[in-house]
């Protein structure tokens, strides 16, 4: 076996020591490494026992453990708030922020963009532009063939979507205040000399209740489905069919509708702002400063250097199941040593992010809810004070 120099018990830790210096210029982590060292030393027996080992291997050790503790935290910040930042900036100009010491408040944001969708389908909003079309009408022809009309304009047809068209008849409360259809009375002078409000000009009307006007209405609109064609639609594929068939005194019409591009959708929900937020790689969490961190995660930290250490030790000591000494040999407990660490990073692991669940908005309401409602039943039992006056 090699003449290695192994940990003489004591170390100075300098900056430059660990494998990527994360954290090496940090006063506390500088304070913290000779401690965790003889820590971790302690623990595998020395100096009953040598530990064969560097202090540059716990060094080395005790930053892998505040990286682990710095990912996992930020891990789980980044599933609690990515639905609040996704398409936030994450630098401006040359300056690179950090979420770090941020306090995210959630907002709707994201539910508003994702609802703007919806406004656009539904003919109420949204952040895509509507444009307007028309074809001419021709007596005796009712089917008209859009993706002709989309190409005598340019356009593509699978790309156009069609999504109002203006083909209906005058509103029937047009027919109210008109003077009405058919011989059906209107509410202008006519109607107020009926209801005996005469000496009214040709521009007053008389005030009747809103039922009456809704009823009216009503039979209008009776009267127009039972006497007249319905003027209705039917478009399928970019097929447009209209009923009632047109009439010569249609030809030269033009029947509007209004339509949407398909690719002006994708466009508008496409953005390629490089410095937005666009997956969770993106999110602006950086390497923990290691002085933020409280006594709770610093001892998870220590417990987690420690199992680092033991499994660098088995596998240090695997080189040699056993080494012979005069008169004996002794054996080596890589196999304790690398299970042990095993198991001890596991459980660590499993603890720490059963903590953050813990912690999770979530969580917290949940929990805040059910001491609402045992408050409120403690509150149930203390007798009600009879008040008499």
């Amino acid at each position: 076996m090699a003449n290695i120099p192994i940990w003489p018990g004591s170390s100075s830790f300098q900056p430059g020591d660990t494998p990527f210096g994360f954290y090496d210029y940090n006063p506390d982590f500088q304070k913290d490494a000779d401690k965790v060292a003889r820590f971790c030393a302690l623990r595998l027996g020395y100096p009953i026992e040598n530990v064969e080992l560097q202090d540059i291997n716990f060094y080395a050790a005790f930053e892998e453990a505040v990286t682990v503790y710095s990912n996992e935290l930020y891990a789980y910040l980044q599933r609690e708030n990515y639905l609040s930042l996704e398409g936030a900036s994450y630098s401006y100009g040359d300056t690179q922020v950090s979420f770090n010491q941020a306090v995210i408040t959630p907002n709707l944001q994201p539910v508003i963009e994702l609802s703007q969708q919806y406004g656009t389908w539904a003919g109420v909003g949204g952040n895509v532009d509507y444009h307007s079309g028309s074809v001419v009408l021709t007596s005796s022809v009712q089917d008209y063939n859009l993706d002709d009309w989309a190409a005598s304009v340019g356009l593509t047809g699978s790309d156009v979507e069609i999504m109002r068209v203006f083909y209906t008849p005058r509103p029937a409360s047009t027919e109210v205040f008109n003077g009405g259809l058919g011989g059906t009375m209107g509410l202008g002078a006519v109607a107020a000399g009926a209801f005996g409000g005469g000496g009214f000009g040709a521009n007053s009307f008389l005030m009747v209740p809103l039922s009456y006007d809704l009823q009216l209405i009503q039979g209008i609109e009776m009267y127009r489905d039972v006497l007249f064609a319905n003027y209705t639609f039917q478009l399928i594929n970019n097929k447009l069919r209209i009923f009632p068939v047109p009439e010569p005194g249609d030809d030269g019409a033009q029947l509007w509708f209004e339509y949407m591009l398909k690719s002006e959708e994708v466009c508008a929900s496409v953005d390629v702002d490089p410095k937005k937020i666009g997956n969770i790689s993106q999110m602006p969490y950086r390497n923990i400063d290691y002085d933020t961190i409280n006594s709770v995660g610093r001892s998870w930290i220590f417990e987690y250097t420690l199992a680092l250490v033991k499994e660098i030790l088995g596998y240090v000591r695997g080189k040699y199941t056993q080494v012979p000494i005069p008169g004996a040999e002794v054996t080596l407990n890589q196999a304790d040593l690398l299970a042990s660490a095993t198991s001890d990073k596991n459980l660590l692991i499993d603890r720490l992010r059963a903590y953050l669940d813990d912690t999770s908005r979530q969580k917290l309401l949940e929990r805040r809810q059910a001491e609402s409602t045992a408050m409120q039943s403690e509150l149930d039992r203390v007798p009600m004070t009879i008040f008499i006056g």
